[in-house]
């Protein structure tokens, strides 16, 4: 299926925080030297975690840590405009298998459910500490909801044409297509940023 990804270092943060959760918490229960369903699901969202990171647009200028990241993975770049000629940030067309989007939800899922299951007092030994995992499970929500938040099939279309095997340089929207580019880019900044209105304003200025 195809998601539009916005070219925002927000999101990107957002997903790249979770590689380190994942893994300590795989770590943790292959440490204790049972298979079980909670280290299966885990270990399949890991991996499903990676397939999508390598399809996020532009996702090794993002990656500033690492200076042997491969600029040629990146996908052809256009620059956005509206009707009035002035630049917006980008959305990518990504194309991104079911099946990972399937097991990272199945991980939001344990995560939740674990949440309410646990009580104050009898958490295992080596367990994450509470608030630890509600931020973990909160940020994959919110990058959950971005990667299956539908697209405008119209503005989709478009931008596909951007980064199809003949990439061009620039896209200008309709005013029509604007409306549908602010409105998702709003849900956007919503499902990223609410909570916290300092932070809020500051990732919804991206956007005008």
């Amino acid at each position: 299926m195809y998601v539009l990804v916005p070219d925002d270092p927000v999101f990107f943060a957002k997903f790249q925080s979770l590689e380190e959760p994942l893994l300590r918490h795989l770590y943790r229960l292959h440490s204790e030297g049972l298979e079980s369903d909670d280290e299966r699901i885990i270990s399949d969202a890991y991996d499903s975690w990676v397939q999508v990171l390598l399809k996020l647009p532009l996702w090794s200028r993002w990656n500033t840590a690492d200076t042997s990241a491969d600029n040629s993975v990146d996908r052809p770049r256009y620059t956005l405009y509206n009707a009035a000629g002035e630049q917006l940030t980008s959305l990518y067309p990504t194309e991104l298998a079911a099946a990972d989007l399937g097991h990272l939800a199945a991980c939001l899922d344990l995560f939740v459910e674990t949440g309410r299951e646990r009580r104050p007092g009898r958490q295992p030994a080596g367990a994450e500490l509470p608030e630890a995992e509600r931020i973990f499970t909160d940020v994959l929500r919110r990058v959950m909801e971005v990667l299956l938040l539908p697209s405008p099939e119209r503005l989709l279309h478009t931008l596909r044409l951007a980064v199809s095997p003949e990439p061009v340089a620039s896209v200008t929207l309709s005013v029509e297509q604007e409306a549908e580019y602010r409105e998702f880019c709003e849900e956007i900044v919503t499902i990223l940023s609410s909570g916290d209105p300092f932070a809020f304003r500051s990732h919804r200025a991206m956007y005008l």
